[in-house]
């Protein structure tokens, strides 16, 4: 190891080749693991305020689009493609931007390849918390130390598999595991809330939010349908229904309404 200034040592590497410049970075400079718990906390200030004051306390998620009767059902999942993919339309818009083909994200594709696929769009998502949220995963749940990519596909998709069998991986595990107080889903008005109610016995909070998007989104093809199947024949009689779902949803433990508005008037 070269034991110089910053200067010195950059002066002298700047006279030698690619090879011996590499060769002396290796040894001079002592790599982080790129996934350990000071992940992404890089200062003395970030690591003490997280480890001795936020690392134990629990996570309250006032939205997410985890489905009530799979907690209900404690469902355990296939495989990592299951697992990973299975829902994650965040994931399939960055894999359709890798030129995905559609067959290999929500199409009827082998499982495997699809998970090979979303391997493959891994090391161009650098950057992207997809990218740090997916090796978080994996090295906090799984143990996995490999990024994801088509080398480790394989290696990855065998090790999960095996502990997705197992009742530690169920969805009321993984919940309790990962110290979570609240769960608040997102929830149509004419959903009868039949698994929120089931859960009323499980140790985290499942509470219903009001996502009314097919009620209100009255230029796309799904409007009609929707109404003609609530039997509302007004647009007062809409907004009387709507009340009476927005009072039910509130007697169900139901705090937060969500609203995904293609277009905002101001």
């Amino acid at each position: 190891m070269i034991e110089k200034s910053p200067r010195v040592f950059g002066d002298f590497l700047g006279v030698c080749t690619p090879f011996a410049q590499t060769i002396c970075i290796e040894k001079s400079v002592k790599m982080k693991p790129f996934m350990d718990k000071d992940f992404l906390l890089d200062t003395p200030t970030a690591r003490h305020l997280y480890h001795d004051y936020c690392e134990a306390l629990p996570i309250c998620d006032y939205h997410c689009h985890l489905s009530p009767q799979m907690i209900a059902e404690n469902y355990q999942f296939r495989n990592a493609f299951d697992l990973f993919l299975g829902g994650d339309h965040y994931k399939w818009r960055q894999m359709r931007t890798n030129g995905i083909d559609e067959e290999m994200i929500t199409g009827s594709g082998d499982e495997y390849e699809k998970f090979a696929a979303f391997a493959k769009t891994m090391p161009y998502l650098i950057g992207n918390p997809l990218y740090h949220w997916t090796h978080l995963e994996l090295k906090r749940y799984f143990d996995i130390d490999d990024t994801l990519s088509e080398k480790t596909c394989k290696k990855i998709w065998d090790i999960c598999n095996e502990k997705l069998q197992t009742e530690e991986f169920r969805a009321q595990a993984l919940i309790t595991r990962s110290n979570v107080e609240v769960i608040c889903t997102t929830d149509d008005p004419a959903d009868s809330l039949e698994y929120h109610k089931k859960l009323k016995g499980f140790g985290t909070k499942i509470l219903p939010t009001f996502r009314p998007d097919k009620a209100v989104e009255i230029n796309k093809e799904t409007f009609l349908p929707y109404i003609e199947k609530t039997g509302v024949k007004s647009y007062g009689e809409l907004l009387s229904w709507l009340t009476e779902k927005i009072n039910f949803f509130n007697e169900n433990g139901c705090r937060l309404s969500d609203h995904a508005l293609e277009y905002v008037p101001f």
